[in-house]
C-alpha cells in the first residue's frame, strides 16, 4: 500500500492534499493527451520575465498553500520569477488562475549540475495562495518510499509536444510506468548515471516527458485515491525525449524528505 505523509506546514482544511474536486481521467493513455481541466490543481507553471513577457520554463507542484516543488535545474541566478498557479491553458485568461511572485528560492546545497545529483529546489511564493476546485497541494511521499516496478504514474506538464517540437498552450498528461531502479541501472539502460535517489518512469519509445516538462511531477495514486508527487522530472535522452529504454529520470520525492521540512521550517 502506498502511503503519504503531509508536510507538516500543510493547512487543512476544505481541501485536503492530492483529493481533486474534479479527478483526473486516467482510462486511458496513448502518448500525451490534453488533461480534464483543473483536474491536477496542484500542476504549476514556472515562468521568467523576459524583456517584460512572462514565459513558461519549467512545471512544478504546489505542495502546501505557500511552497513550491520544482527541479534545481529550473532555478538560473539573476532571472525574474512567478508561480503560475490554476492553470490549464497557458495562453488563455482563466478565472481560476493566480500568479505568484517568489519570497525565497532555495537550491538544493548539493546540486550538482554536471552529474545532475540532488536537481531538487524549493519555492516559497510571496504569499500563502487560498485553495480552491482550480488550486491544491499534492500529497508527500514517506520518507524513503519506493514505487514498484511497472507502478501506474503519471507525468503532467506543458513541455514539448515532440523531440524538437512546440510547447504545449494545453497541460498534456501521460501513463508512465515506474521502471525499478534494478532495470534502469542496467548498462543498455541509463546505467550508472542513475542513482538511488532518483526513480525512472517510462522507457517504451513512445511516451516520456519532454523539455518544458521539467521540474514537474510524477504523479501517483495511493490504495485511498489520493494523489502524491513521488517524482520531479529531471532528465532524460539527449537523443530524443522518447528514446528506448532511457525512460523518463525524475528526482525521488521520498528522498528528500527531511530536507523539505527542514528548508519549510527554517524559511
Amino acid at each position: 500500500m502506498m502511503k503519504f505523509v503531509v508536510v507538516a506546514l500543510f493547512v487543512a482544511g476544505a481541501y485536503g492534499c492530492g483529493l481533486p474536486t474534479f479527478p483526473p481521467v486516467v482510462t486511458r493513455v496513448v502518448g500525451g493527451e490534453d488533461v480534464r481541466p483543473n483536474s491536477w490543481p496542484w500542476q504549476i507553471s514556472l515562468q521568467y520575465n523576459r524583456q517584460g513577457e512572462w514565459r513558461h520554463t519549467c512545471g512544478g507542484t504546489l505542495i502546501s498553500n505557500q511552497w513550491v516543488l520544482t527541479a534545481a535545474h529550473c532555478i538560473s541566478s539573476g532571472k525574474e520569477y512567478r508561480v503560475a498557479l490554476g492553470k490549464h491553458n497557458l495562453i488563455e485568461t482563466e478565472a481560476g488562475a493566480v500568479f505568484m511572485g517568489t519570497a525565497n528560492i532555495i537550491v538544493h546545497e548539493k546540486w550538482n549540475p554536471f552529474f545532475i545529483r540532488n536537481d531538487i529546489a524549493l519555492i516559497k511564493l510571496e504569499t500563502p495562495v487560498s485553495f480552491s476546485d482550480s488550486i491544491m497541494a499534492a500529497c508527500l511521499p514517506a520518507a524513503g518510499f519506493l514505487l514498484p516496478h511497472n507502478e501506474s504514474c503519471y507525468v503532467t506538464g506543458w513541455g514539448r509536444i515532440s523531440t524538437g517540437g512546440p510547447i504545449a498552450d494545453i497541460l498534456q498528461q501521460a501513463l508512465l510506468p515506474v521502471v525499478d531502479h534494478a532495470t534502469c541501472t542496467k548498462p543498455d539502460w541509463w546505467g550508472s548515471q542513475v542513482k538511488d535517489t532518483m526513480v525512472c518512469a517510462g522507457g517504451d519509445g513512445v511516451v516520456s516527458g519532454c523539455n518544458g516538462d521539467s521540474g514537474g511531477p510524477l504523479n501517483c495514486r495511493s490504495a485511498d485515491g489520493t494523489w502524491g508527487v513521488h517524482g520531479i522530472v529531471s532528465f532524460g535522452s539527449g537523443l530524443s525525449c522518447n528514446f528506448p529504454k532511457k525512460p523518463t529520470v525524475f528526482t525521488q520525492v521520498s528522498s528528500y524528505s527531511d530536507w523539505i521540512s527542514s528548508k519549510m521550517v527554517a524559511y
